[in-house]
């Protein structure tokens, strides 16, 4: 079906994105070139990629090259490659819909920015917007673009008013051209028509880029004699004979990698990691390798100092890029770093590597599996072995990343487990390696006790850390869901087991065997009447000052995973649970003396229930009848005023 030019409306929220960023008070307008730069060196390395399959797919244009024409006179300025190029589909996917570009999420963010109309660099790189961005200095964007393999082309246009258009034209090769129709210059505002605004921009934000980033120069030309030499006027100076354009490559294309560490400096260290990640906050630390021998690579990877946006979206993106001798191969190569090290960012050079070599391949290839565990050592021992400030400000960022490894790499369990980090019950809000927990065990402490759950204030005041807290004995607060998959792989640390402070018997104080059968029928009492909710009734060995609480054997599921497995959209029955009673608590007391008198009394009925919801909002659920617990409550309160 021949296609015809269409005019699309943008979404309601894309209306409302489209808007920011036009009327944005941009921080660094500038940085719209060096998105676009990105993508046209992402073009051209999707290209380069499926080239090593099918050759025939770059029809003799292997000269990879992104071109930048700046014209004064139209004021426009225009991003050129000979990359991969996008179908018409393709266009209406990618850019007419900003579907895939995580709008939603950076419209959240723009909303908690302290200055919403201000625009930074760090938002733009990592919603992966940059192409957007260009409306802050452009009236008009056009794009037309010729898929690799296809005849025709299709171009792609919107001033931002809410539509766009879109229609086939043609093209000569393959690629994409951005043509942006540039808003007037304000005083003291960077013309981007300018040649040298250009080459400053290209070399403080694309040095590093892989392909050429040319632009046509126009260069004086000058009489010379026999020999070349540039011939003089009365004046001494050059006689000029007229003018000339020549292309000029704007960026060195050095592979940083590959060179000495000492010869790099941290100014060119930061401006590469910006390069490959999008992201505008300065890494944490780099990792600089080069290893010789029998496995020979080179590696710069990167921990970032703040999290990616997309950490735990399932369409996220790992952050090496592996290359054989400086020629791309692939990005997102998950074969070279596990997905609990996902946050790393950076490039794989190996030149033993084939350049043809697959993805399945990749799986199976004997360099790559030892690339994989000699990155993981790396990174790994250089956590350990940063100073206190800067490994606390990685794990308030990515500690719940990290801890997913002690459940999926057991070769690397015990290590990871040595970075792993909790707030406590006396570490007033500050992190706590389980080595130092065990350091600080109490002598006839046998046990590290811990206490999952979603609130760090609601676990830090749980009834069932009352004895724990009384016996003066620390408690492991652990808040993230990782957590509870964490425990399931490490049943001990340094030969201490961990035990829960929600399930079994604490064991800490031995219970009054004539106290506790002097409540025993009472027990079964409210057993009886609570008997769909409960398994159980006993006296607690968790509670000081609270009357009841709620807790499950020793080998129970947490309520808290069972929480998270109900929240993930598994089915699952409501498990029964041990309500633990206070039998010191003075209301046990009045309740027994009740029961006593006459144990037929409705009011037990309605005391078992009280019982048993005051638990349940002891540690931060939901009851089911709200309506008759605050009847009850207010009787309770008028009886005892």
């Amino acid at each position: 079906m021949e296609r015809t030019k269409q005019t699309h409306e943008f979404k309601t929220e894309v209306k409302q994105f489209m808007h920011l960023i036009i009327n944005s008070l941009y921080s660094n307008k500038e940085i719209f070139l060096r998105e676009l730069i990105s993508n046209a060196s992402d073009a051209i390395d999707r290209l380069s990629f499926q080239a090593q399959t099918d050759s025939k797919i770059l029809r003799n244009d292997t000269d990879f090259k992104i071109k930048i024409t700046p014209d004064k006179e139209n004021k426009t300025l225009t991003i050129s490659d000979n990359g991969m190029g996008m179908t018409y589909d393709e266009v209406v996917d990618n850019i007419g819909t900003i579907a895939r570009s995580g709008t939603a999420e950076f419209m959240k963010a723009i909303e908690k920015s302290n200055d919403k109309n201000t625009l930074t660099p760090e938002l733009i790189g990592q919603f992966g917007v940059g192409f957007y961005s260009a409306f802050i200095v452009a009236d008009k964007i056009s794009i037309i673009t010729r898929a690799a393999g296809e005849e025709t082309a299709t171009q792609w246009e919107s001033t931002g008013d809410g539509s766009y258009t879109i229609e086939p034209v043609t093209k000569d090769g393959r690629g994409t051209d951005i043509i942006l129709s540039l808003k007037p210059v304000e005083k003291d505002e960077q013309d981007f028509t300018e040649n040298w605004t250009i080459r400053s921009i290209v070399k403080k934000h694309s040095d590093f880029v892989s392909y050429a980033i040319v632009m046509d120069v126009e260069h004086d030309e000058f009489e010379t004699d026999a020999e070349g030499k540039q011939v003089l006027d009365k004046d001494s100076k050059p006689i000029k004979t007229g003018t000339v354009v020549k292309e000029e490559t704007l960026n060195s294309m050095k592979a940083i990698w590959s060179r000495d560490k000492k010869d790099v400096t941290e100014e060119e260290y930061k401006d590469f990691y910006t390069h490959i990640s999008h992201d505008w906050n300065p890494p944490l630390t780099q990792l600089h390798l080069k290893l010789e021998g029998l496995t020979e690579y080179s590696a710069l990877i990167y921990i970032p100092s703040q999290a990616p946006m997309d950490l735990f979206t399932p369409e996220r993106k790992h952050g090496v890029q592996l290359y054989c001798r400086r020629v791309f191969i692939m990005d997102d190569c998950k074969e070279l770093i596990p997905e609990y090290l996902r946050f790393i960012k950076g490039v794989v050079d190996a030149p033993d590597l084939n350049l043809n070599i697959s993805r399945e391949i990749l799986q199976q290839d004997a360099l790559v599996r030892n690339i994989h565990k000699n990155l993981v050592k790396k990174i790994l021992d250089a956590l350990d072995q940063m100073d206190t400030e800067e490994y606390d400000k990685f794990y308030t960022e990515l500690g719940a990343v990290i801890k997913e490894g002690i459940h999926s790499d057991w070769g690397n369990r015990d290590k990871i487990a040595k970075l792993a980090r909790y707030k406590t019950t006396k570490s007033d809000g500050k992190w706590v390696s389980l080595q130092d927990y065990v350091n600080n065990m109490k002598p006839d402490q046998e046990d590290i006790y811990y206490l999952t759950g979603d609130n760090l204030a609601a676990i830090l005041n749980s009834p069932h850390l009352e004895t724990l807290k009384d016996k003066d004995i620390e408690v492991l607060l652990m808040t993230d869901p990782v957590d509870e998959f964490v425990i399931q792989s490490l049943p001990e640390f340094e030969k201490k087991k961990f035990k829960s402070a929600e399930k079994g018997d604490l064991g800490l104080d031995k219970v009054d065997d004539e106290k506790k059968e002097t409540f025993s029928s009472l027990f079964e009492k409210i057993k009886s009447e609570l008997d769909d909710k409960i398994k159980e009734v006993k006296p607690s060995s968790h509670l000081k000052d609270s009357v009841s609480c709620l807790s499950g054997d020793a080998y129970d599921m947490s309520s808290y995973m069972e929480k998270l497995l109900k929240a993930s959209g598994q089915s699952m029955p409501d498990s029964k649970r041990i309500l633990e009673l206070n039998i010191s608590h003075p209301v046990m007391g009045k309740i027994q003396s009740i029961y006593e008198k006459n144990n037929d009394d409705a009011s037990l009925k309605d005391y078992s229930n009280l019982l048993y919801d005051l638990a349940i909002v002891g540690e931060g659920g939901k009851i089911e009848n709200p309506a008759r617990f605050s009847k009850l409550i207010g009787e309770v309160m008028a009886k005892a005023l």
